[in-house]
């Protein structure tokens, strides 16, 4: 396949996958269940996963290494493990795939706070995360995801990572603003702006935001990454705020929401589009749309 950056450089949006947590739950994952114990046990669902947002339209899949640091790890007596999850997870997507789309290597926040909030050094944390990238690169991924940060240092960390381990695949970091009275901020207090600047400083080749919004709050995160940086722009959306149904998560934002709301991500410069918490194939196949039209109308 071509490199990704290539084609973003010649102007095409991209479409990628949607939520992996979302698809885990539907699948049987149960509630504090470590997500990643799946690839071991159960490979023919991530297999599964994939095989049905390729169907969708989507031209970039993750794995499902989230939380597949070994610092993350530890905690479920797993850390040991670390190179199988995640290579095992890169190979159910390649078996999926088959060549048709790009890989992405998933890699989320530590669940840790750095020091002086927290008791984990900057050295520690580093190197949780290099070697989970290790185990990624060696393991042919064709880009890596670093995302859902809040925390800027933690985030900057991991791109360092993913860039110590290869120089050469691109790296793609979202991090997760709320809405403010005075505009989107992390939780920590991290501006959009303050965001792009450092993690383009540390590396990383595509930037933007995932989780934590629905896709209105979502074009205005996209605007202001846009006056802010002039690297291409990742957007996964939530499908709206989750809310509690007879025990179960329930997102209201619909496929037609997001064909509808597609069209201003791209007026807003975003170079990939997917999906993020609750967002399905259903999701996927209509960004799709979207992106088609406007690629035909570009033609």
């Amino acid at each position: 396949m071509e490199p990704i950056l290539d084609r973003i450089k010649k102007g095409e949006i991209l479409v990628a996958d949607g939520a992996m947590g979302t698809m885990l739950f539907q699948k049987g994952l149960k509630p504090g269940e470590c997500p990643e114990t799946l690839n071991l046990t159960n490979p023919e669902i991530l297999e599964d996963i994939a095989r049905d947002f390729l169907n969708a339209g989507a031209e970039i899949i993750q794995t499902n290494t989230f939380g597949a640091s070994p610092i993350n790890l530890r905690e479920y007596g797993m850390e040991d493990k670390t190179e199988e999850i995640n290579t095992t997870a890169v190979s159910c997507v390649k078996k999926s795939v088959k060549g048709q789309a790009y890989i992405s290597g998933s890699c989320g926040p530590s669940g840790k706070l750095l020091k002086p909030y927290g008791d984990v050094s900057s050295e520690s944390l580093f190197l949780s995360f290099f070697r989970q990238m290790k185990a990624l690169v060696t393991s042919d991924v064709d880009i890596i995801c670093v995302e859902t940060m809040i925390d800027l240092q933690e985030a900057t960390l991991a791109v360092k990572a993913a860039k110590t381990a290869s120089p050469q695949i691109p790296v793609m970091a979202t991090m997760t603003f709320d809405k403010t009275p005075k505009g989107f901020y992390t939780v920590m207090g991290v501006s959009i702006k303050k965001a792009a600047v450092d993690l383009q400083e540390a590396g990383a080749d595509i930037v933007g935001s995932n989780c934590g919004n629905g896709i209105e709050n979502m074009v205005e995160i996209a605007v202001e990454f846009s006056n802010s940086t002039n690297l291409p722009l990742l957007i996964q959306s939530n499908a709206g705020q989750p809310e509690t149904r007879e025990g179960k998560l329930f997102y209201s934002e619909t496929p037609g929401l997001f064909a509808e709301k597609t069209k201003d991500l791209i007026d807003a410069g975003v170079s990939i589009i997917g999906g993020c918490c609750g967002t399905t194939p259903e999701h996927i196949k209509a960004i799709r749309k979207s992106v088609n039209s406007f690629q035909h109308s570009t033609e």
